[in-house]
């Protein structure tokens, strides 16, 4: 009698308890993909729910502006880049927070072909195919750092074809995606060099929030924060199914082969899982690091000097190590 009172009492509750879950809309900056996995896997396993919130997700593209609607009030939190858009934010006023980092390491790369340089220092002889984006950022920090020059830059059209036909030249990518591409439409694995490998030591896929909700709405800040940290290592090393389910509804363009080959680099390269997360746990966040990667767009002329970096992030949320049970579990064993 007792256990099927209890029964009833759960049937009762869990309408209850689920209608109580507090609404979080999370943006993501492109079409749903393995790189956002950890947060479709907190959906996809109740992570989130379990400590109260009701996540959605609404997936980005060329057509949409993501953090602009955050600033409107449109989601709660977005899923940026790397650490110089919130630096630039700092710049102009706007009252953007940075509470975790998803990836340690930017996966940005610079593909080669096969053979054609031993070493990084290498590429500063071939032809670089760079887009604007990445000229104004991370191509500054190559010059500054290794001496590259504007010289041997070309514009990236985001058409590999100029890659493709002429050996002797590099082209832009991320390590989960276009080599992909190289590989199943060429035929061959590109060389690949992880600039954060070589110096560019930015946090990446960081998890922002406006001030208004990092001062009102504290705990569900927390709760997406660590939420996201066990979903990243659920995603990568777990039962990754379901969250691979909603990640093709939301993407019908999506292949399992393709989220395949992002999972394998991501792993590979400790994209997620390595340096401070793997004793910190993962969305680990350090105020050197910080210091390290602002000092480095200053020395490159990126960013001026001056700004008080502190208020672009809080490590109150990243450094919790909740995920690190999980990493114990499933990553080290």
């Amino acid at each position: 009698m007792r256990l099927a009172a209890a029964l009833a009492f759960a049937a009762i509750a869990a309408p209850s308890m689920a209608q109580e879950l507090r609404p979080f809309r999370y943006a993501t900056n492109w079409v749903a993909q393995a790189e956002h996995g950890g947060f479709y896997q907190s959906i996809a396993d109740g992570t989130y729910a379990a400590c109260g919130l009701d996540v959605s997700i609404t997936p980005g593209g060329p057509q949409v502006n993501g953090r602009a609607l955050m600033l409107a009030g449109r989601v709660d939190g977005y899923m940026g880049g790397n650490m110089l858009q919130p630096f630039n934010a700092l710049r102009e006023g706007i009252p953007i927070v940075v509470v975790a980092a998803s990836f340690q390491k930017e996966p940005q790369v610079i593909m080669t072909h096969p053979g054609v340089a031993e070493k990084f220092e290498d590429l500063k002889d071939l032809t670089l195919l760079i887009g604007d984006a990445g000229y104004q950022s991370y191509y500054q920090w190559m010059k500054a750092a290794y001496g590259f020059t504007d010289a041997q830059r070309r514009p990236y059209t985001f058409n590999s074809a100029p890659f493709l036909t002429d050996t002797q030249s590099g082209q832009q990518g991320y390590v989960t995606s276009e080599p992909y591409s190289i590989e199943t439409e060429a035929g061959f694995a590109p060389d690949v060099w992880l600039l954060a490998d070589y110096g560019f030591d930015s946090y990446s896929t960081t998890i922002e929030v406006t001030r208004e909700t990092l001062e009102a709405r504290p705990e569900d800040v927390k709760c997406f924060v660590e939420g996201s940290a066990k979903g990243w290592v659920n995603f990568l090393h777990g039962d990754n199914a379901a969250a691979r389910a909603m990640i093709k509804a939301d993407n019908p363009d999506m292949r399992d082969d393709q989220i395949d080959f992002a999972i394998e680099a991501l792993t590979d390269y400790g994209i997620v899982i390595s340096g401070d997360a793997e004793t910190m746990g993962v969305g680990a966040m350090t105020d050197a690091r910080m210091k390290s990667f602002y000092e480095n767009m200053v020395k490159a002329g990126v960013i001026e000097d001056g700004l008080d970096i502190a208020k672009a992030y809080t490590l109150d949320f990243a450094n919790t190590g909740a995920a690190l049970p999980l990493q114990k579990t499933l990553v080290q064993n």
